[in-house]
């Protein structure tokens, strides 16, 4: 178990939530990133900065990217890639038949120095993948929790990202820590809802500089630093930190201390063959490298000094599979699309070699969610009392 080296100001708040790893929706691409729009549906609590009318919520998209924009970059950039860029992301995969349980099966594979061998793995999986994510509505890298029906995979992600900041109290002025924060459009909507002031780290360069440019232009404040989170001491004093949130990083994380990911659930049986098959399909589909339990994590927590005030499945009767079965179908049809051009030499082939492996195994993803065998929108919150 790794040693916290940044102890948020207390009384402090968690919040994480498995999610931030996978490809995306996107049944349509019109520019919408001024928009603030009313969503009928479950009753949440209200934000104490937006207005509820009568069950009808407003969704922040003020500061939500330009679609298209961020569609045309997402495929200039792979385009371009490297035959080298190309070999490396499919390499990358190897990891994800692994384990953090199974050190022996690490070594084995990388050597004593398996860490850095996973490192590199996630670098050049992640230049990769979240420009892959960017093609659709997932820009952000997760599929999250159905908080209602009606809402789009973008407009479910904005639901899940103000209850993550109602839940852990952000207010203006406070300092929160975004543990694997991508691009920083998660920050962004977190500082533009809340008037918190976010720092990101990530393993990725050149997510971090899509941060830092994305917040910039947005006229944010907020920071950005490339680092991989397995490398520990992380560069911050004690109380640094009013709260922190992550949304699936953790499962990278070789010594999970105060966060949350994506877990395998009381169904998941790991003596049933059927399970095991699918979740080693579903691992490298995510791209996880552990298999966590919800009490796993809540253990980590409390021996860190944390109090865990709630543990649960965010998502409507617990399940995730329509908004999974979206991105399933968007990208399958973007697939067939691929495969044409490609075909007619239209587009670089290595096109359809990502995109194969993209779309691989996305129905074991929603039969495992329908099973109850695993969720990625696991949610736990936690708060460290004063003086702790």
């Amino acid at each position: 178990m790794a040693t916290a080296t940044a102890i948020p100001r207390d009384p402090a708040r968690a919040f994480a939530l498995g999610g931030r790893n996978d490809s995306s929706d996107s049944s349509r691409t019109s520019d919408d990133s001024t928009e603030q729009v009313k969503i009928k549906g479950r009753p949440l609590r209200k934000s104490p900065t937006k207005k509820g009318y009568g069950g009808d919520y407003v969704v922040d998209r003020s500061v939500s990217p330009n679609r298209l924009t961020t569609f045309l970059k997402a495929f200039k950039h792979i385009r371009d890639l490297s035959p080298q860029q190309v070999d490396d992301f499919m390499a990358s995969y190897e990891i994800y038949n692994l384990d953090w349980a199974d050190e022996d099966a690490m070594v084995a594979a990388f050597g004593p120095n398996y860490q850095q061998r996973v490192g590199q793995c996630l670098t050049a999986y992640y230049s990769v993948i979240n420009h892959l994510c960017s093609l659709g509505d997932v820009e952000k890298m997760y599929i999250p929790p159905l908080m209602d029906r009606k809402a789009s995979v973008r407009d479910n992600q904005l639901l899940c990202e103000e209850s993550i900041a109602r839940e852990i109290g952000l207010k203006p002025g406070m300092r929160v820590l975004d543990l694997g924060c991508g691009r920083g459009r998660v920050a962004a909507h977190m500082t533009s809802f809340s008037g918190a002031r976010v720092t990101g780290i990530n393993i990725d360069a050149n997510q971090i500089a899509q941060a830092r440019e994305f917040n910039q232009k947005l006229n944010l404040s907020n920071e950005f630093i490339i680092r991989d989170q397995n490398d520990l001491p992380l560069p911050f004093a004690d109380e640094s930190f009013d709260a922190f949130y992550e949304i699936q990083a953790l499962s990278l994380c070789k010594d999970p201390f105060l966060l949350m990911d994506w877990v395998s659930l009381p169904a998941y049986d790991p003596e049933n063959p059927t399970h095991t098959s699918l979740m080693r399909r579903v691992k490298p589909l995510i791209g996880a490298v552990g298999t966590p339990t919800p009490a796993s994590f809540e253990k980590a927590l409390q021996g860190a000094g944390f109090t865990v005030t709630r543990s649960d499945i965010p998502s409507i009767d617990g399940l995730q599979a329509g908004l999974i079965d979206k991105v399933d179908i968007y990208f399958r049809s973007i697939r067939r699309l691929i495969n044409y051009l490609t075909k007619l030499h239209a587009l670089p082939q290595h096109f359809k070699t990502l995109f194969d492996r993209l779309c691989l195994d996305g129905q074991a993803f929603v039969e495992m969610d329908n099973m109850r065998l695993i969720t990625t929108t696991y949610r736990i919150v936690a708060e460290k009392p004063l003086n702790t």
